[in-house]
């Protein structure tokens, strides 16, 4: 079992409208997770520097950010970050996602010692048509390559479920994502913006909202865990090794 996260740093302003990013990483400290997805990690405006002391929290938590950015001093890619404490990184991609506005999401092939898991980490738009847009783009990656058991995960801007959700597409691939629970605004969370989705059953074994009086003064979205079963991925192994050459 590992544990994976999403957090939506808001620029690490918090609520209280001050800018402090060591309230930041104490928040993710706190998560004690061994994947993290970060969202709105770099400063949005004029040079795409990163805003937090990677280095800081590396030493603390064991976290070390993947190299993502395309710009010297960044953290992620269209402020999209990953950091983890498990794993050798195999392949990392920048997706550049369609919409009205700037938008992105970063696909990074992980290898553990079960097998080979896919992430996929973003940052979805405001509006729905763009949000639908994005998922396609987002799906049509996913297709290409390996069959390894997949995550997309981040702030994916919807609320709605089912028919009504431009994340239908998505759900419908990746099926069951367990409990869908609120994350935003982190004062009163009423609206189930972050989510963790997974495109094999039984690969989630829970999912909670990180929900403590640091994180809820530190950004406007709580944290989102979830508990992941390696064992899926040894078994997708097994399986891909199962399957004969064809001379």
């Amino acid at each position: 079992m590992i544990t994976i996260a999403s957090y939506n740093v808001h620029k690490c302003i918090g609520v209280d409208k001050r800018f402090d990013p060591s309230r930041v990483a104490d928040v993710i400290a706190e998560l004690d997770a061994d994947i993290v997805a970060l969202q709105e990690a770099d400063r949005r405006f004029g040079r795409r520097i990163g805003l937090l002391d990677m280095t800081a929290i590396e030493r603390r938590t064991g976290l070390r950010m993947v190299p993502i950015s395309s710009a010297p001093g960044g953290h992620g890619w269209h402020g999209n970050a990953l950091l983890i404490r498990v794993g050798r990184v195999a392949a990392v991609r920048r997706l550049a996602l369609p919409g009205g506005e700037p938008r992105g999401a970063v696909m990074v092939d992980l290898d553990l010692p079960m097998g080979r898991l896919r992430l996929v980490a973003a940052h979805l738009g405001l509006l729905k048509r763009h949000r639908e847009g994005q998922a396609a783009a987002i799906l049509a990656a996913l297709s290409e390559g390996t069959d390894a058991p997949s995550v997309v995960i981040g702030d994916l801007n919807e609320w709605r479920l089912g028919r009504r959700s431009s994340l239908c597409m998505l759900e419908k691939s990746f099926g069951e994502t367990g409990p869908v629970v609120p994350t935003f605004p982190s004062r009163l969370p009423t609206l189930p913006l972050d989510r963790i989705l997974v495109n094999r059953r039984g690969l989630i074994q829970a999912v909670e909202v990180h929900n403590t009086a640091l994180a809820r003064i530190a950004s406007d979205h709580l944290p989102l865990s979830a508990t992941l079963n390696l064992g899926m991925v040894a078994r997708a192994r097994l399986s891909e090794d199962a399957i004969p050459e064809v001379a």
